[in-house]
């Protein structure tokens, strides 16, 4: 069973490897026209700052890990078809059915093979394509802008032991934050003190330092026997500007990306954290918790793909072009791709369960695989 399981095994590593680069060529070439437009141009207006070919070539070179994390599953299903197609087509698997390559083992085998592609799912969409998404963004904002959402950025909220901070951060570049508005409450919640400052950054986690800050503190006179919000009340308003400031806070530089960023271009213990601080805050979190059940998911997805392409070894022909075969794959992985995203939408409309809106396209497609396998063995 060695020799038959390093046989199926360099097929599909062979015609998965052959789909993927082919795919990712073909994203490098969109990629790369779409760039071209950028050209030439500045965001900051200085010479030096000037969007150029070697550029271009970088930031689509640092988008590819997150184009080969969308692709991997689906490619793993088209090669995985091919092989099948092509063994059964050459009468192959037939030969290896009789050499006691069973349905259950055959089961087995590409469900081994389908770990290792979940693994390499997981490695590049949860440490290599975010880390690389995000140097491709920031070298876009050094050239072409910062890095924003919307014309007012991101907004965060933190509780703290004496009261409440709303926080905007209007943009990230390459030196930090840009254009931050951090406003504090107390338990009533009065607007306590306002903290500006053009830049800042995030120092060990546990504190932003900000440049240049300008902290203007309300301070309300309340006279005996009258709550805060009496009309008679007496307010005095101080200003301080500061060259250094520094905030404590558990607000990470991960939790302002993903609220500036695509939530499904982060790693999932960021996304994890983000969930809680929402949570701990008050604050919706039902986009990133389904967000964060298709990134636990997403990568079990090769499992299934390996499953739907078992099936396809059960075909009996002798003539014929498997490329109908392969263009079914197509279909299914494209169909997979859309379900996928479209229940995504569907649960954040609905409040659904996350896990049930991120699982159930998976769920669904396994059964269904399941379902053929089980019935081209019986007929067969």
């Amino acid at each position: 069973m060695k020799t038959v399981r390093r046989l199926i095994y360099l097929e599909t590593l062979a015609a998965v490897g052959f789909v993927t680069s082919a795919f990712l060529a073909l994203f490098f070439f969109f990629d790369f026209v779409d760039e071209l437009q950028w050209l030439g141009k500045s965001g900051t207006g200085r010479l030096e700052d000037t969007y150029q070919l070697q550029h271009v070539f970088s930031y689509v070179f640092l988008v590819m890990p997150t184009h080969l994390y969308e692709l991997l599953p689906i490619t793993t299903l088209i090669g995985t078809i091919f092989v099948m197609a092509r063994l059964a087509q050459s009468s192959e698997y037939t030969i290896l059915r009789t050499s006691g390559l069973g349905p259950g083992r055959a089961l087995q085998t590409l469900l081994g093979l389908g770990l290792g592609f979940v693994l390499l799912t997981f490695a590049v969409g949860d440490y290599l394509a975010p880390y690389t998404d995000l140097q491709a963004q920031l070298l876009k904002a050094r050239y072409q802008g910062n890095i924003t959402v919307g014309r007012t950025g991101a907004w965060l909220k933190e509780k703290q032991r004496y009261g409440s901070y709303a926080v905007n951060v209007n943009a990230l570049s390459v030196t930090g934050m840009q254009g931050i508005r951090i406003f504090e409450f107390d338990a009533n919640g009065l607007l306590v003190s306002l903290t500006q400052a053009d830049r800042g950054r995030v120092d060990n986690a546990d504190a932003w330092v900000l440049d240049k800050a300008t902290r203007t503190e309300f301070q309300t006179a309340v006279p005996a026997g009258q709550t805060p919000r009496a009309a008679n009340s007496q307010s005095r308003i101080n200003r301080v500007l500061l060259d250094n400031y520094r905030w404590p806070t558990e607000i990470s530089l991960e939790m302002v990306s993903v609220a500036l960023l695509k939530p499904e271009r982060m790693r999932t213990v960021d996304l994890y954290q983000y969930i809680q601080h929402l949570e701990a805050n008050g604050q919706a979190s039902q986009r990133y918790e389904i967000e964060f059940w298709k990134k636990v998911f997403y990568p079990l997805s090769c499992i299934v793909m390996v499953v739907l392409a078992l099936p396809f070894a059960y075909l009996h022909f002798r003539s014929g072009n498997i490329t109908n075969y392969v263009f079914g794959g197509v279909m299914i992985g494209i169909s997979f791709f859309l379900l996928n995203n479209v229940f995504g939408y569907i649960g954040n409309l609905n409040n659904w369960l996350p896990w049930v809106a991120a699982g159930v396209p998976g769920l669904l497609y396994s059964i269904a695989s399941l379902a053929a396998f089980g019935w081209l063995v019986l007929r067969r």
